[in-house]
């Protein structure tokens, strides 16, 4: 079935990039809201549809949509800073 809608931009995860999320998204100290933004982030990166991604996560399709245009426009530089 094709999709319908705007076309998305792919969303291409480096290996550091997919490391710090999954690192983020299992980390018991991680506040909750921060864990599903990695984990929206993941799926999506995974090839799924905003729908899909909505559906598995139990959010809606505008905060999946929102989500994946921030990462893909900013990367990592909004979210919290690594540490050493």
């Amino acid at each position: 079935m094709a999709e319908r809608g705007r076309p998305k931009a792919e969303l291409v995860l480096t290996d550091d990039e997919r490391d710090t999320l999954e690192r983020w998204a299992r980390r018991p100290k991680s506040a909750q809201a921060l864990a599903l933004r990695c984990r929206i982030v993941l799926e999506c990166a995974s090839g799924h549809t905003n729908r899909e991604v909505s559906r598995r996560l139990g959010v809606s399709e505008a905060t999946v949509s929102k989500w994946r245009r921030r990462f893909i426009f900013q990367r990592l530089d909004p979210w919290p800073k690594r540490r050493a």
